[in-house]
């Protein structure tokens, strides 16, 4: 086995600093690409989109459940398979308590093509509480390119999908597939990937910390069982 070099306090603490530069300069450069990402142009959804979840049939405007932003999670959960996928299943047992996302104005929900009959079992058997519906028979996993055409065959694929709406009009905004689901499952990570992202006032571009019409994002931190509504 390959273990790391063992070397003295002092020669770890020289090593540490050294990394320590190259990786405040990686957040930087993050930063920056997360302003590149709110920065792209918008989309407005003009399909009248149909989905089943736990309160019957939905829209796509249904699934922001009254908030400004919605982030989809593409899970890869084919009509003719028994259960979910396993690395999608991983995927959804790091996400942490929605309520830091909802006081953002943020919904999050999964979406898959199997039918709700099916993923209501599997959802109870996880013991997940994240929202989840079911396109079925619809073109929204194709359309948003979760559901690829391979040899003719549809191919399912792992992604996110971020939306914005004004009033009753839906904006996409922003899609990622497959490795570029790295690293995310905190609530920063989703915001991060949204055209308002945090809501932080240092954040670029200027003006949308307070877009949702509440104050900046850490100013509406609290613990989880504080948020009202």
């Amino acid at each position: 086995m390959a273990l790391p070099e063992i070397v003295s306090r002092d020669e770890w603490r020289a090593a540490r600093a050294e990394l320590l530069v190259r990786e405040k300069a990686a957040t930087r450069a993050r930063d920056a690409l997360n302003a590149e990402r709110r920065r792209l142009p918008m989309v407005e959804v003009e399909e009248e989109y149909v989905f089943d979840g736990g309160d019957g049939k939905a829209t796509l405007l249904d699934l922001f459940e009254g908030r400004g932003q919605l982030v989809v999670y593409h899970f890869m959960f084919a009509p003719e398979w028994d259960a979910g996928c396993r690395s999608c299943s991983a995927f959804l047992d790091q996400i942490g308590h929605l309520a830091h996302l909802k006081a953002r104005g943020t919904t999050l929900a999964a979406v898959s093509r199997a039918p709700y009959t099916k993923i209501l079992p599997f959802k109870a058997r996880m013991g997940w509480t994240v929202p989840w519906y079911s396109s079925y028979g619809g073109d929204f996993n194709h359309d948003f390119q979760a559901t690829l055409q391979i040899d003719g065959e549809p191919a399912e694929r792992p992604g996110i999908s971020c939306f914005l709406r004004d009033r009753d009009q839906v904006f996409h905004t922003y899609s990622t597939y497959e490795r570029g689901l790295d690293g995310l499952g905190s609530t920063t990570s989703f915001l991060d990937l949204t055209a308002l992202g945090r809501q932080e006032e240092w954040e670029e571009p200027k003006g949308r910390a307070s877009a949702l019409g509440a104050p900046a994002g850490s100013v509406r931190m609290r613990y989880h069982d504080e948020y009202e509504g």
